[in-house]
């Protein structure tokens, strides 16, 4: 059958293209991502930067390990400890020390983002001078980059200073060195130090220091592990876990789509060729040789389409590459690799898609009996098989039941990207599965109105689409996709961002906030000493009029189930003071009941009973055990903890909320603020400014995301409806004609096929709505459930936008092969033979 089904590719072409060029493009996208996975996968090891030049560098505690039946969980504390004082005089005897701080500046006209360090840490990056002199005097410092010049007197919140040379930017940090005094003074702790001794040595004598619970987690760092001393040693690799995440779901998405798109294409071809197949039985071919025969076409296509694929693949990878480096999204280092594969993998996967989509279609072809090369009926039927049913019914009831199952028991969990992205999918393919059952009814429905309007155009609209159930289904289909994802992605971000905005208006009772320099995001492990010092603190607290609560972002840690590390968000504050500001969602307890030796949880917590002790570790690894005061509940999960300041050692102030005392003035409290406030670099918010520049918005990488994804919908949905509208028009050249012969005239066919397209489009597009609308629903019951109830978010504009482009897509693929065929005779295809 390997011959026949290569002539009927010849001759059969424009029944093919479609399908080739979709997989084709998805094996070209498989072989991209996956290429760029494995240059993620055989990363670089990351080298040392501010201390590639140190010989040893000995690092303050800054890991938590905590043993357990399963052996040790280690995790990175949010507020590492300095070197022991005593640990470094004892250094120093082994030979020359330098002294490492590092401590936030905020310089007028400067970077974002700006660091101190002490000068002679300089020459271990290697820094050297492009122009001027090292620093001498106190209000003397060298800057990095070409922001300042020597000679330019700069004002920061450490004081102005003269800057007196500038360094080139090494493209890891933004910094001012200080002499060595004046940075000790800005920054007493010392973070790291470099000693110039026998690594042994020093390890030796950290080992055996006279004060072992000082030294206890110290690091001596040598080689490649000098990166650890280096302000965010992780940054690669979370910016390459951001980037496999990514890669992952289009990757999914783009299996799910084109497996679709090919299996839609498949079928639709072969109900177009049910007479070819009646005829070939006729002739004497088996039911067997006819399903072998469609699956050899598919077979031929995959090995052609899945080759042509990985050659875009390999020049698609780089484009990829340079793209996600210059967005940002990966290190600077990143670029494509010579792994195999991922051409095996993309190759492979294609060639499978391509006989998976045939399968059921060559089942249907081995059912043709000889009579079907009689009939010329334009009315599709028997297109609903038991099979379909019970597949279409099967994923309909998998697509309700998992949220409403998950809405149960783990409301929680329908937040996540990964329900909402992956969710809709089964709804999809039950929707594409019933087609032949919703289509008819919704196409009448929604041509019910051009149906009574004068002229025959509006009824020979709604009947067509009705009676050919096949071609409005296949149409239909990636309409479906496209817009059922568009709804579900953006519909659920929304829905979710308007919750967690509404859970900030709910807790703020503030009448004004003030924003730490660097904001609330700045905080924890990210944070480089940002936020208020004590005297801007106390210059707040004394405005008149004003009752003031700081509070500070750190982190806690508890063990759960013996054997999970959990790092939890916790703000300290004094408790009196934030009853006045804050109403916290509490489901038991009193936010008075706050102290030094209790704490605040949510219900996510294993213990969250009032009264219960549990055990946490505090942001500096110290442990202790706090009483539960109060239960917050779960919301959109962004709760966190609540602590004093006393079990948030190190944590900076980096907000504080004001209420105003009775017969206060606003207008004079704000202006005190903004004076007490501003020379620090806060920011003065009322309470309803405060909530709208809070309002969460979607980060820029998981936008990136989901343009990607929706992208890849809408180019598969462009190829899905120009190859079925054009295998369809060329099946239509009699009907067109009869048109013309019983009196239509060119423009009127036209409009008649555009009306047709444009009807088909709708109905795809109102079953998109309706899927992404179920999936919106469980996620809105989520919410409602976890007590942070939002108005569900339904994306009008890109829903519109989604099927508006499908819409100018189908309509064109549509006309331009009819407006092809009518410059013949009508005569000259009415009696066509196929």
């Amino acid at each position: 059958m390997l011959s026949v089904a290569l002539r009927t590719l010849r001759s059969r072409w424009t029944t093919f293209v479609g399908g080739f060029i979709a997989l084709s493009l998805g094996v070209g996208l498989i072989a991209t991502m996956g290429l760029a996975l494995a240059a993620s996968l055989d990363a670089p090891e990351r080298r040392p930067e501010r201390f590639a030049k140190a010989p040893v560098v000995v690092k303050g505690a800054d890991t938590l390990r905590v043993p357990t039946r399963i052996g040790d969980r280690v995790t990175k504390l949010d507020s590492p400890r300095p070197v022991p004082p005593s640990l470094g005089r004892e250094l120093a005897a082994l030979g020359r020390t330098v002294e490492d701080r590092t401590f936030a500046v905020r310089a007028d006209g400067g970077p974002a983002g700006l660091v101190g360090h002490p000068w002679s840490t300089a020459a271990f990056a290697p820094y050297r001078l492009d122009t001027g002199r090292a620093p001498r005097a106190a209000d003397e410092a060298v800057a990095t980059g070409d922001w300042t010049a020597p000679g330019r007197r700069v004002r920061t919140d450490r004081g102005t200073v003269t800057i007196v040379g500038t360094v080139r930017d090494l493209g890891f940090e933004r910094a001012l060195f200080y002499t060595d005094d004046r940075a000790a003074r800005l920054s007493p702790d010392v973070d790291q130090l470099v000693v110039d001794a026998d690594p042994r040595a020093v390890r030796e004598k950290v080992a055996g220091s006279a004060d072992a619970t000082d030294a206890a987690g110290v690091r001596v760092l040598t080689g490649a592990a000098r990166k650890d001393a280096d302000a965010d040693p992780e940054r690669d690799s979370e910016a390459l876990i951001t980037v496999n995440a990514m890669l992952g779901t289009a990757a999914g998405v783009t299996g799910f789509v084109s497996v679709f798109v090919v299996a839609s294409t498949f079928a639709f071809a072969v109900a177009q060729r049910r007479r070819e197949f009646g005829l070939l039985r006729t002739a004497g071919a088996t039911p067997g040789q006819i399903r072998r025969m469609v699956l050899a076409e598919a077979m031929v296509v995959g090995v052609v389409a899945s080759a042509a694929g990985c050659a875009l693949g390999a020049r698609g990878a780089p484009l990829l590459a340079a793209w996600l480096v210059d967005d940002g999204l990966a290190p600077r280092w990143f670029a494509i690799g010579t792994d195999t594969w991922p051409y095996q993998l993309a190759f492979w996967t294609g060639l499978s898609v391509a006989l998976a989509g045939a399968v059921a279609a060559s089942r249907r072809a081995g059912r043709t009996g000889p009579v079907e090369a009689l009939r010329d009926a334009a009315v599709d039927t028997g297109t609903m098989t038991r099979g379909r049913w019970f597949c279409g019914a099967g994923l309909l009831l998998v697509g309700i039941g998992l949220p409403v199952y998950a809405l149960l028991t783990e409301p929680g969990g329908l937040l996540g990207r990964k329900s909402y992205t992956s969710g809709p999918m089964p709804l999809i393919v039950a929707c594409a599965l019933l087609a032949p059952v919703l289509v008819p009814p919704l196409a009448r429905l929604l041509a019910w109105l051009p149906a009574r309007l004068p002229g025959a155009t509006g009824l020979l609209v709604q009947e067509n689409a009705a009676a050919g159930v096949r071609r409005t289904a296949a149409v239909a289909a990636p309409v479906l996709v496209t817009v059922a994802l568009t709804g579900s992605l953006l519909g659920a971000t929304a829905t979710i961002d308007g919750a967690k905005a509404g859970e900030i208006r709910q807790r703020t009772t503030a009448d004004f906030v003030i924003s730490g320099p660097g904001g609330e995001a700045a905080t924890g492990r990210d944070a480089v000493g940002t936020g208020f010092d004590a005297a801007t603190v106390e210059r707040v607290r004394r405005v008149p009029g004003a009752m003031v609560s700081p509070t500070a972002a750190s982190a806690v840690h508890v063990l759960e189930d013996g054997v999970a590390l959990i790092r939890s968000d916790a703000r300290a504050a004094d408790p009196a003071a934030l009853a006045a500001t804050v109403r916290l969602p509490l489901a038991a307890g009193r936010v008075t009941g706050l102290d030094d030796r209790s704490i605040i949880v949510t219900e996510e917590w294993e213990r969250h009973t009032v009264g219960e002790s549990v055990d946490i570790w505090r942001a500096d690894g110290t442990r202790t055990s706090l009483r539960v005061a109060a239960v917050m509940r779960v919301g959109t999960g962004g709760n966190g903890v609540y602590v004093t300041p006393r079990n948030a050692p190190g944590a900076p102030v980096d907000r504080i909320d004001v209420r105003l005392a009775e017969g206060a003035d606003a207008s004079a409290v704000a202006a005190g603020l903004r004076a007490a406030a501003g020379r620090s670099g806060g920011q003065v918010f009322t309470k309803d400014a405060w909530v709208a520049a809070s309002y969460p918005e979607t980060d820029g990488r998981t936008r990136t995301g989901f343009l990607l994804v929706l992208g890849i919908a809408l180019l598969y949905t462009g190829i899905s409806l120009a190859n079925t509208l054009v295998m369809a028009g060329s099946d239509r050249v009699r009907e067109l004609a009869a048109l013309r012969l019983a009196g239509a005239t060119a423009p009127q066919v036209l409009r008649l096929v555009a009306a047709e397209a444009l009807l088909v489009v709708a109905v795809g597009a109102v079953l998109g709505t309706l899927v992404a609308g179920v999936g919106l629903a469980g996620l809105w019951g989520a919410l409602g459930v976890l007590h942070a109830g939002a108005p569900l978010v339904l994306p009008w504009g890109a829903l519109g936008a989604a099927a508006g482009a499908c819409a100018l897509l189908a309509t064109v693929s549509a006309v331009v092969p009819a407006a092809l065929s009518l410059r013949s005779r009508p005569v000259e295809f009415a009696g066509t033979r196929e």
